[in-house]
This record gives structure tokens, C-alpha cells and sequence, in this order.
């Protein structure tokens, strides 16, 4: 069974598109959900981990959403939707016609628009994979909470750091009507549904 850190380049190549293809799934649904244009800068898909990761989206203290479900069935894991500020307003204008300046404004309102649209994200993710792949995965009941990253970051890492020190990351921006608004994954597939994942996608060396 293989760490994050003993891939291949071409199983790190094959994760990458699952990721590109993943994304840009994901900004269809949100297009579909907002009746809005909806596009998906490149995605950068990157093996790094815990620490690099947070630095990468923005820093252990910045403050910030996410919206995180557990995978079950065929891929074992969790999945991650990093929810900035700007894409809150965007969800938020277009839904309720309001905005907010911080995420202490969050009422009960906002907060299931958010845990909506990050729940039919990752759906669309995880269901971009599950056909790619011929998978079946069920997903848990979406958990949002509003921590500083770092807070944020240590469910992962409890869940899986002691399996392995590294995930997949996943950033690109959203472009909605002019704005470019960040978008961040974190994918963390156990070891054996890593390992299931690449042998079903024909890449696996093992």
C-alpha cells in the first residue's frame, strides 16, 4: 500500500486530472445552482502536505468556511471545500440579494445557502470520480464550520495523519460575471482507497 509520497509521476498526473476534471464539474453545478456563468481558471493539483497545505490556501490564521464530508463505500476519506470570503458574497448576493463584510454576520439563513452549495460541489466532485473510476461512493450528511484555517485543516490530520502526512490540494479560481473568486479542495483519500482508486484507473505499478 502506497504513502502520497511514493507515487509515480504518472499516478500523480492521473490525480491531477481527476482534480481538473473534479473542479470543473464543480463549477458547472455552482453555474447551474446561481443561473449564472460559471468558469474555472486551470486548477493547480498539488501532493503536499498538512503545513504546506494551509500555508498554500492562505495561512494557519486567516479565517475562513468549510464545508467537509466523509467518503464511505468503494473510497474511504474526507473531502474538504475551503469557502473564502468572496465566494460566500457571491453565493449569497445571487441567493438572498445581501452580502457580508466578515463571517461573524453569518446567520442561520447564509449558513445553509453555504452548506448547500458546498455539499452540491463536492457532490459533483466525488460523482466526476466515482464515473471515472466505475466507483460507488456515499457521502455523509455535509458538517460547516467557521475556524481559522489551521483549526480547520486539523480534522484531516487527525482523521488520516496518522495513515500519512500528506493530501491532495486543490486551487484554481471561480470567474463569475467578471470577479475571479478562490476556490480550494482538499481531497484526502485514505491509503487503500488511494491505492483502490489508482489500480482501478489503470496506473497503479502495484
Amino acid at each position: 500500500m502506497k504513502n502520497y509520497d511514493q507515487l509515480t509521476s504518472l499516478e500523480i498526473d492521473t490525480l491531477r486530472e481527476i482534480g481538473s476534471i473534479g473542479t470543473g464539474n464543480a463549477a458547472t453545478a455552482l453555474s447551474q445552482m446561481l443561473n449564472k456563468e460559471v468558469r474555472i481558471t486551470l486548477p493547480e493539483v498539488r501532493i503536499m502536505g498538512y503545513n504546506e497545505a494551509i500555508e498554500w490556501i492562505g495561512g494557519p490564521e486567516e479565517v475562513t468556511a468549510g464545508v467537509l464530508v466523509k467518503m464511505s463505500g468503494d473510497v474511504g476519506g474526507i473531502m474538504l471545500s475551503v469557502q473564502k470570503l468572496e465566494l460566500v458574497n457571491v453565493v449569497l448576493e445571487t441567493m438572498l440579494g445581501t452580502s457580508i463584510a466578515s463571517y461573524d454576520a453569518l446567520g442561520e439563513l447564509e449558513r445553509s445557502a453555504m452548506i448547500e452549495i458546498g455539499n452540491i460541489m463536492i457532490s459533483t466532485f466525488i460523482n466526476a470520480i466515482s464515473g471515472l473510476a466505475d466507483l460507488s461512493i456515499k457521502l455523509t450528511v455535509p458538517a460547516f464550520a467557521v475556524d481559522m484555517q489551521g483549526a480547520i485543516l486539523t480534522v484531516p490530520m487527525a482523521e488520516y495523519g496518522g495513515m500519512s502526512d500528506y493530501l491532495m490540494a486543490i486551487g484554481g479560481n471561480f470567474v463569475c460575471e467578471g470577479k475571479q473568486v478562490p476556490c480550494h479542495v482538499i481531497l484526502s483519500p485514505d491509503l487503500r482507497s488511494l491505492d483502490f482508486l489508482l489500480r482501478k484507473l489503470g496506473v497503479s505499478d502495484e
